[in-house]
């Protein structure tokens, strides 16, 4: 089967002196920006797990180490097959690769990325395409109040009220990330083939249901194929290619 898996990550900002409070420039860097926590999923299953710096051993309050929970995220990332996330190639890929670099880890093993940002940007013209206010628009759920920088700057201090709720939150974006992505799935034109990954091709390639039906042909200029949709998650698929003897194509 194939494992697909939703995730999200939470960093700390960058640390540097200004002259002042707007549109300033950097006079000197002090410190980049770690990663503080991420949470995770896989499809469907009830469990979500969620880590951050302080669950780590060695850990020490205020302290922003985040080898061990690189080292975490690299192996959840290692055994995925599809890695879904909202800003994902932009955001929590990219934010990922640069920690492994930085603590010597390999890429790990190729997996196909799902961007629902990309998704809700190509797809529908919604007046927002932030996750919270998707989650809002489609009646799915909402992200958990923060209060704001106080929760990033709270756990940058080891508070461990902040920690608590910065995990709460994290999950719960988790949550609402799978809930947008299902709606969006029969949307995406381009999802990974799944029946591949589950060497089942009698089966819908969006969500591998059985429960598909045919739905009668489409055509192109010199061929023509059978239509199929999925009947549990109602996506659009087609069967292999018939070329239609006959015409003459010029």
């Amino acid at each position: 089967m194939a494992k697909i898996i939703l995730y999200d990550i939470e960093t700390a900002p960058n640390l540097a002196y200004v002259w002042g409070k707007y549109e300033q420039d950097v006079i000197q860097f002090e410190k980049e920006w770690t990663m503080l926590s991420f949470s995770y999923k896989e499809l469907g299953s009830k469990k979500t797990y969620s880590y951050a710096l302080c669950d780590f051993k060695g850990y020490k309050k205020g302290g922003l180490d985040d080898s061990r929970l690189v080292k975490k995220l690299w192996e959840v990332l290692d055994g995925a097959d599809i890695v879904i996330a909202h800003n994902g190639d932009n955001f929590d890929i990219k934010r990922s690769n640069s920690r492994f670099i930085v603590h010597g880890l390999t890429p790990p093993k190729p997996y196909r990325s799902l961007d629902t940002l990309k998704v809700a940007r190509q797809k529908f013209g919604f007046n927002s395409n932030k996750l919270d206010d998707l989650g809002n628009i489609l009646g799915i759920g909402r992200k958990v109040e923060t209060g704001g920088a106080k929760l990033w700057f709270g756990c940058m201090a080891g508070d461990q009220k902040s920690w608590n709720l910065m995990k709460k939150y994290n999950s719960n974006d988790v949550v609402l990330l799978e809930k947008v992505y299902l709606k969006m799935r029969p949307w995406m034109t381009t999802h990974p083939n799944v029946a591949l990954l589950d060497e089942n091709l009698n089966c819908c390639p969006h969500c591998s249901s059985e429960k598909i039906q045919r739905r009668g042909f489409g055509y192109t200029k010199t061929s023509k194929y059978r239509r199929y949709q999925c009947m549990s998650c109602g996506a659009w698929s087609q069967g292999k290619t018939e070329r239609i003897e006959g015409l003459e194509v010029r």
